[in-house]
């Protein structure tokens, strides 16, 4: 049986708190962090304006709800996002802007609507890490090679998946459902980037926004394993593959820099952490395991991007790293059934503690690869 919530909540504290480790808010002097004082109904920026290159913001939730901070670009696509800041927690998001303009940042209550929003002002000419730096360089195309094979998986499995919804064959599309998600799930934080296209397509009933329909792969998942196929399940279906055809084009036209690599291996982790370890992703069907392993191959694939980088500036984080990833990977293989994995409501209370264990001993590490990326 599925562990109770208020279990789940006091597992994975340790896991949350991680993010936290070492960072102390510090001063928004020029040039200096800035600092975010985010409480349940205000988002005070200490200073609205910088230059390009990176930027550095310490958030500080004095609230009482846990809360997201986020930097949009035109158009709400995300720059860079700092996730499930705790009350009393302060987190650290370094994010590279390569172009002079008029940015947004925002904190999110709750984690939920469109945030408590304030303009930030970003001057200078445009510069990018990767114009001066040939490893920099090489590590967000070599990343950007991995977003675009898994993005054209992602579009080949989903066809598949919705042909079968649409021909109502039940078994098969619920067969072809974790496979097709592992493809989503590896570039993650690529496709979050892209405004509303993210809660369309993997949205959760109980998360998307008020007015939203309940759409994509979660409503598809609750018509199979709960409802049974619907009369619009059909038109759900085609509009997933509609929306999955426009992420897929975005994803391959994006140009990624090498802090989004750094931020979106923590992130990864932190959808293990707050969906998958809980068994609140794939609810219906229990295959949060195979969301789990593809979590972590997209964090392991942007660190090993970065790792010539990384390993040039700070050879022990590598060391550390990987030792934590090996740890990992060898006690979630341990859950392996056939060619999938087993039912989250399989795993016992003891062997949730474990991997909730190996996740926040992995967090550390990972959360500081930003840091030596932006040195």
């Amino acid at each position: 049986m599925p562990l109770p919530a208020v279990r789940l909540t006091a597992l994975l504290g340790s896991v949350l708190l991680l993010a936290a480790c070492g960072d102390e808010p510090a001063p928004a002097g020029a040039g200096g962090p800035i600092a975010v004082e985010a409480t349940d109904d205000a988002c005070k920026v200490a200073r609205t304006t910088a230059n390009t290159g990176n930027v550095t913001f310490e958030v500080t939730n004095k609230g009482s709800k846990v809360t997201e901070f986020y930097l949009f670009a035109e158009g709400d696509r995300i720059l860079g996002e700092v996730e499930n800041i705790g009350p009393g927690l302060t987190r650290r998001l370094i994010v590279e802007v390569t172009e002079a303009g008029k940015l947004q940042t925002a904190c999110k209550p709750g984690m939920k609507g469109d945030g408590i929003r304030g303009e930030f002002t970003v001057s200078g000419e445009g510069r990018k890490a990767t114009d001066g730096d040939a490893g920099l360089a090489e590590a967000t195309k070599s990343y950007q090679r991995y977003v675009n094979s898994q993005a054209d998986s992602l579009l080949a499995k989903t066809t598949e998946f919705v042909d079968a919804v649409k021909a109502g064959k039940v078994e098969e599309a619920k067969a072809l459902f974790p496979v097709t998600r592992t493809y989503w799930e590896r570039i993650e934080p690529v496709a979050e980037s892209f405004g509303d296209l993210d809660p369309k397509i993997d949205g959760r009933e109980d998360v998307i926004e008020e007015g939203m329909e309940f759409t994509g792969f979660h409503r598809l998942e609750k018509d199979l394993w709960q409802d049974g196929l619907q009369a619009d399940s059909a038109g759900v279906a085609d509009r997933l593959l509609t929306d999955v055809k426009d992420i897929v084009a975005k994803a391959k036209a994006v140009e990624l820099t090498p802090l989004q690599l750094a931020n979106g291996a923590k992130e990864l982790l932190d959808e293990v952490a707050t969906g998958k370890i809980t068994g609140e992703e794939d609810r219906y069907s229990h295959t949060d395991l195979w969301d789990f392993r593809a979590n972590v191959d997209g964090s392991q694939a942007a660190v090993a991007a970065l790792r010539p980088v990384i390993q040039g500036r700070d050879a022990a984080l590598v060391t550390s790293v990987d030792e934590k990833f090996k740890a990992l990977d060898e006690l979630l293989e341990q859950h392996r059934a056939g060619d999938g994995f087993k039912l989250y409501t399989e795993l016992s209370e003891d062997e949730v503690k474990a991997l909730a264990a190996a996740v926040d001993a992995l967090g550390e590490p990972i959360s500081r690869v930003a840091e030596v990326v932006s040195q």
